[in-house]
C-alpha cells in the first residue's frame, strides 16, 4: 500500500478507482466503506483512502484542536481493509494558497446540521471537491450516518458535473446498535450508556406511521440525559414535505459535550 503525502505523488489511476475520505481516528465504519469500494472496482482496480482533518469544517468553539490523530493505526486499517494508496497530506498541501475559493453548498447547507453548526458543510463541500480533483475517482463512498452530508455531495456532483458517481454505504452499528464514529471515543461509561438509547429511540420512532408521532415517540423513547438538537423526518433529498411514501428519520444532541448523529430509513404511510 502506497502512502502519498503530497498530491504530486499520486499516479494516474490504471484502472477503476473508487476513493474513501475520511479525517482519520478509524473505525470498523471507515472499514465498511474501504471494503465495499473494494469490492466494487474489483480487484483490477483501486482503492484510495484519504486522511486529513480538514480545518475548514470545524466552528469556533468546536474540537480542531483535540480531534484524535491516529495515522500508524489508520493506516494499518487501510491496508486491512484492501486500500491501494492514502493521500494523507499536511494542509498546506490540500490549501496551498490558504483559503480561498471556497464551494457554497446552497440551501441545504442552511438546514438541520448546517443551521447549527454554520459554515460546516462549505468547508465539508470545499474539501470533497479538492480532493477529487486531486484523486481524480470514478467513484465515491460515503456513510449514510452522516446523512444530509451524502445529500448534499450528490448534489453539489450533479450541480458542478463532476464525472464521479457518489455511493451511499449503510450506517455500520455497534453491538447495542450506536452508530460508529471518531467522536465515541468522548463519551464517559454512563454517557455510552445514556448514548445507546439514541438508535433504539430511533427504531420505536420507525414502528410509527405518521410524521408526528415518529418525532414524538422517538423523543420519548431517548434517555432523559441526551440533549437533543432535533429529530425530525424528512424526504430522502431532505425536504420538509414527506409522504407517504420513504423518508430519513434523523436525530442530532448531545450526551455530555459529545454531538451525536444518527438517522434511519422510514416509511411514512399516513400524513
Amino acid at each position: 500500500m502506497d502512502v502519498w503525502r503530497s498530491r504530486t505523488e499520486i499516479p494516474p489511476s490504471m484502472g477503476r478507482r473508487a476513493v474513501v475520505m475520511t479525517m482519520g481516528a478509524l473505525h470498523d465504519g471507515h472499514a465498511q466503506l474501504m471494503r465495499v469500494a473494494r469490492e466494487c472496482v474489483g480487484p483490477s482496480g483501486e482503492v484510495v483512502a484519504t486522511i486529513f482533518v480538514n480545518p475548514l469544517q470545524f466552528g469556533a468553539n468546536e474540537d480542531l484542536a483535540v480531534y484524535p490523530r491516529t495515522l500508524d493505526s489508520d493506516l494499518r486499517t487501510c491496508e486491512v481493509a484492501g486500500v491501494s494508496g492514502v493521500y494523507a497530506p499536511e494542509v498546506t498541501d490540500v490549501y496551498p494558497d490558504g483559503e480561498c475559493t471556497i464551494i457554497q453548498p446552497g440551501p441545504l447547507a442552511e438546514i438541520l446540521e448546517g443551521a447549527s453548526r454554520p459554515g460546516h458543510f462549505t468547508g465539508m463541500a470545499t474539501v470533497v471537491g479538492k480532493l477529487m480533483q486531486i484523486t481524480s475517482p470514478d467513484v465515491a463512498f460515503f456513510g449514510e450516518k452522516d446523512y444530509q452530508q451524502l445529500v448534499i455531495v450528490r448534489q453539489m456532483v450533479a450541480d458542478l458535473n463532476f464525472p464521479v458517481e457518489v455511493i451511499g454505504v449503510p450506517t455500520v452499528r455497534e453491538p447495542d446498535g450506536l452508530a460508529m464514529s471518531s467522536r465515541n471515543r468522548y463519551l464517559s461509561p454512563d454517557e455510552r450508556a445514556w448514548a445507546a438509547s439514541i438508535p433504539r429511540a430511533l427504531e420505536a420512532g420507525t414502528k410509527e406511521s405518521t410524521v408526528a408521532s415518529m418525532i414524538a415517540t422517538t423523543k420519548e423513547c431517548l434517555d432523559p440525559h441526551v440533549a437533543v438538537d432535533y429529530v425530525v423526518v424528512r424526504s430522502p433529498e431532505l425536504l420538509e414535505t414527506v409522504g407517504p411514501g420513504p423518508g430519513r428519520l434523523l436525530f442530532a444532541g448531545h450526551v455530555g459535550t459529545t454531538r451525536l448523529l444518527d438517522n434511519w430509513e422510514v416509511d411514512v404511510r399516513a400524513v
